[in-house]
């Protein structure tokens, strides 16, 4: 696929989530910190595609669906409803959603099997090895990980089982080099370090040709051609990207967001979107994703998530408990994108009393109920501005810089990090103007510094959108802004006086734990 001008163009993915089960806190957290650097973009003035999906093959769920009374087909729909349900529940904005049962998909991904076979890059041979049907990846002899009682396993723990059928492969070996170039030429490419570091020493190690189909069962795409044989899962899987552009269509209109500019996926996939994937698309000739950046996992109250232990999060449940902008918020804020992460009832609780309701709730709530009280609602012009007013404009009028910056490097931590500041500095501010106080003293100067306050929440406001979108529209609305106001750009554009503004209502009440 040609390469595009892609200045004002912005493509992500998150994985495409195998459906093994129901949709926990993890998966949750990869939708909404894609739908944040997707929304952020958005109100950027970029043109944004976003695509995520169900990856609905493999051995693991032909299995799960016999177990359940059910065929493939009719499982893979109920367990992909439940992610697309659950992207409603936390207003993920997806453009695209990829059902890799869907035609379209199994098109594009025949396409992409035969160009690479074309390019002489697949082979028929046989394969004899360790296969984890759990984790749906070969194992090789060096990874298996020997238990007390002599077994071995996957690295992961999975158990592994002793394979050997006709299969063709992929020339991986040939790659090695290739990759280990991209990596030195593009240190952007795979990110954070940690997983970056990892995905180097394993290439270095040498690289095995691919097994990239199977005969022993046949839920998945059949192969070219030849269909005793199914794709591997992966193959399979990975080639949703392209079909949420149109491959192998290049006048697709959606062709244009080629190549994605980032695929956000959890850690424990990394090797198949920064080995595999690559791999697969140069051997294609189709130009490669940008970056591909692998996030940490999530834990419940410092222990990790198991059905066995019954701490699996169900992430409706937090939203509806604590409000779904609460939960998007306290997922982005806890801990640096990229790392591990813990989910624990009391940090959900003290970040939302004390970040949500006090820092940025009161804030608007007692500025706003000024403005009602003592201006009859009306929002007053810019005044003449003294030194602690520009000082305090000027940290707002950065905010979409220094935010952007930080986006750019996916640091949405470090992003929050920076509004945060903000807030605390306009906190001060009022604090030390004492607007209350200036009513009598002074009228005129208590409305200057009420409408500072107004223009700094509009700009913490208008910047916090990708991340609490319904109670920053509503804050948008408590402060006068216009639906067509509510982009970046806007924000160079001063909020004309005289508008009436509606009556100021909290956002965000305190969470007061009930009594057991």
């Amino acid at each position: 696929m040609k390469r595009v001008d892609m200045t004002r163009r912005f493509t992500i993915t998150t994985p495409i989530f195998y459906v093994n089960g129901a949709p926990h806190i993890g998966h949750a957290y990869t939708s909404i910190a894609a739908d944040v650097l997707a929304r952020f973009h958005r109100l950027n003035g970029e043109e944004v595609l976003f695509v995520s999906g169900t990856d609905e093959h493999g051995q693991k769920v032909e299995q799960t669906a016999v177990a359940k009374g059910m065929e493939p087909q009719a499982y893979a729909d109920e367990v992909s409803a439940s992610f697309r349900q659950m992207q409603k529940d936390m207003a993920i904005s997806t453009d695209e959603f990829i059902r890799t049962t869907e035609e379209r998909h199994k098109g594009a991904a025949k396409a992409l099997w035969e160009k690479v076979t074309a390019n002489g890059h697949i082979y028929l041979g046989a394969y004899e090895g360790w296969y984890s049907t759990r984790d749906e990846a070969f194992i090789g002899e060096d990874e298996l990980v020997k238990k007390p009682d002599g077994t071995f396993v996957a690295p992961s723990g999975a158990p592994v089982e002793r394979v050997k059928e006709p299969s063709y492969f992929f020339r991986l070996s040939d790659f090695q080099d290739r990759l280990l170039k991209l990596y030195e030429d593009n240190p952007d490419f795979i990110g954070p370090v940690g997983p970056r570091r990892e995905i180097e020493s394993f290439v270095r190690q040498g690289l095995r040709d691919l097994s990239v189909s199977r005969t022993s069962f046949k839920w998945g795409v059949p192969v070219p051609n030849d269909p005793d044989h199914v794709m591997y899962v992966w193959f399979d899987a990975l080639a949703n990207y392209l079909t949420a552009v149109g491959y192998p269509d290049l006048d697709d209109p959606r062709a244009k967001f080629w190549p994605a500019n980032i695929h956000v996926v959890g850690k424990e996939i990394a090797r198949f979107h920064c080995v595999y994937w690559p791999a697969f698309l140069m051997a294609a000739g189709i130009d490669l994703p940008k970056s591909v950046f692998a996030h940490g996992w999530w834990t419940v109250e410092g222990e990790k998530m198991s059905k066995s232990l019954g701490n699996v999060l169900d992430p409706k449940a937090l939203a509806d408990e604590f409000g779904l902008d609460a939960l998007r918020f306290f997922l982005m804020r806890e801990v640096p994108f990229g790392g591990d992460s813990n989910f624990s009832r009391r940090s959900m609780i003290t970040r939302t009393n004390v970040e949500l309701a006090n820092d940025l709730g009161n804030l608007c709530q007692r500025t706003l109920s000024q403005v009602a009280r003592n201006l009859d609602g009306i929002l007053p012009a810019r005044g003449t501005l003294t030194e602690d007013d520009q000082a305090m404009l000027a940290m707002a009028t950065l905010l979409p810089t220094i935010m952007s910056e930080q986006i750019e490097r996916k640091a949405i931590t470090d992003a929050l990090e920076e509004v945060w500041k903000v807030i605390r500095a306009a906190n001060s501010y009022i604090d030390r103007q004492a607007p209350w106080a200036l009513k009598k003293t002074d009228p005129e100067r208590m409305a200057d510094v009420l409408r500072v306050l107004v223009d700094m929440i509009r700009g913490i406001a208008t910047m916090l959108q990708p991340f609490m979108p319904d109670t920053m529209a509503k804050m948008l609305t408590q402060l006068g802004v216009q639906d067509d106001e509510r982009t970046f750009a806007a924000l160079e554009t001063l909020l004309p006086a005289g508008r009436t503004l509606p009556k100021p209502e909290g956002l965000f009440p305190r969470f007061v734990e009930e009594e057991a």
